[in-house]
């Protein structure tokens, strides 16, 4: 259908040029696959008119076409407008119209053929609901679950190995590195849940209710089988809202899943830290454990190695908790019947997803999968904190057991040494400071 004289040509027509004009704002058009979604959106309601004998099916069938192009991304380059537009999104859903009249040809009306059934109150939003639902769960979830597997391989493999434990960045009772990287694990877990039990909200779109979410103009069941196309195509789960007024009216589940992402963001963040504490060194630091070694890190000073990846997701997990404070704004402001910021919403929660779904990969596949343990030194750490005393606590009380700790840190000894010359039998040193054992504690969390 398409030829290369359309791909020379401009195939939009006066309503788009003028938001060209209008919205010379960021050099940054809406997100693609809102436009992608916008295509297929259009598709299926010709098909659905056609069904219903709303529209003549020749006509129809060309649109159609048309859609199933711009869904497939053939014509990205004829959609130019910028993301910060009327906050309906009107302009981008008349710039879809135009583009897809243009290229099915003669009879085929933007506004009556293209658009029939429709309002971009409805189809726009809608069109953004459903790339977030698609991205999230095509990109985003698969790749939380690469992150997941890459840790809990690793708390498997370093489950015997123990440790000084950390709070407040001070000195605790031994854990085995096993259990720290299960915690991480469980973050990226109960991540992909929260992400996960957003969805059917977010798949609950407006499309039907047209202008004020009455309805008007729209066949009674054409959203229904536009719907049931659209899952048929795609295997997502597509459904109807539970109130048409509260799915017109706000954009509340756009923001939950933003929220959802933000939690994703602040467990990532935690993850990387402790990855580049643990890595840090290689002689003034813990050097724990050492992350895979990837570029230079320095252009004066040689053989210095930095942890380039959990900066880079230090940085994107930053941008998402960003995005997702402009998103809360955007959803607060919606009046009456329409949200009028829903072109900053899908800007911000699509830009969100694909940069979470890249830093998991990269955060798996360049770091943790190849993260190996000084167990020399986790051994030392594990050996030498004094919080090891707490064990004794049960066998000579809360404080003996700080004069011991005081002593040991003041005269640099070990515990065991002060224990042994403040009476303390090796019977019970043995017992009581057996690391392992420490690292299980009560609940037999080995790792």
């Amino acid at each position: 259908m398409t030829t290369e004289t359309d791909q020379a040509r401009e195939l939009w027509g006066g309503e788009t040029r003028k938001a060209v004009d209008n919205f010379s704002v960021s050099g940054e058009r809406i997100p693609l696959s809102v436009v992608h979604w916008l295509g297929r959106i259009k598709a299926e309601a010709a098909r659905v008119n056609a069904e219903l004998d709303l529209l003549d099916a020749e006509i129809a069938e060309r649109i159609a076409k048309a859609g199933d192009e711009v869904a497939h991304g053939r014509h990205d380059d004829q959609f130019p407008i910028d993301v910060f537009q009327t906050g309906s999104g009107t302009s981008s859903n008349m710039n879809a119209n135009e583009v897809i009249a243009t290229l099915a040809g003669d009879g085929a009306h933007p506004n009556d053929h293209v658009n029939m059934g429709q309002s971009s109150n409805d189809v726009f939003p809608s069109a953004v609901h459903l790339a977030a639902l698609a991205e999230s769960t095509d990109k985003l979830i698969p790749a939380l679950e690469v992150l997941h597997d890459s840790l809990a391989r690793k708390a498997d493999e370093f489950k015997d190995m123990v440790k000084a434990g950390r709070t407040h960045l001070m000195d605790a009772v031994p854990v085995t590195l096993g259990q720290e990287f299960g915690g991480y694990a469980a973050q990226v877990r109960l991540g992909r849940q929260r992400v996960a039990d957003t969805l059917g909200r977010v798949g609950q779109i407006p499309l039907g209710g047209t202008a004020t979410g009455t309805g008007l103009n729209t066949h009674p069941e054409f959203a229904a089988r536009v719907r049931a196309k659209l899952s048929q195509a795609t295997g997502l789960r597509i459904e109807a809202p539970e109130d048409p007024f509260e799915a017109q009216g706000n954009r509340d589940a756009l923001v939950e899943l933003s929220g959802a992402l933000k939690v994703v963001a602040v467990s990532l963040t935690k993850i990387a830290n402790d990855l580049a504490w643990m890595g840090s060194g290689p002689r003034t630091g813990l050097s724990e454990i050492a992350l895979p070694e990837l570029q230079k890190g320095s252009s004066i000073m040689p053989g210095k190695v930095n942890p380039i990846i959990p900066e880079v997701v230090l940085q994107v997990c930053a941008q998402v908790i960003g995005n997702d404070t402009a998103i809360t704004i955007g959803g607060m402001q919606g009046n009456f019947e329409l949200n009028v910021r829903i072109p900053l919403i899908a800007r911000n929660l699509l830009q969100s997803i694909h940069l979470l779904s890249s830093a998991a990969t990269l955060l798996a596949t360049k770091v943790v999968d190849g993260v190996e343990a000084n167990e020399e030194i986790t051994t030392r750490h594990a050996e030498s904190t004094p919080a090891i005393a707490t064990a004794l606590n049960p066998y000579i009380g809360y404080d003996k057991a700080t004069e011991i700790v005081k002593d040991a840190v003041a005269s640099r000894r070990t515990i065991r040494e002060v224990a042994i010359e403040k009476g303390v039998d090796e019977e019970t040193l043995d017992k009581a400071l057996d690391l392992r054992r420490m690292a299980r504690g009560n609940s037999g969390n080995s790792g």
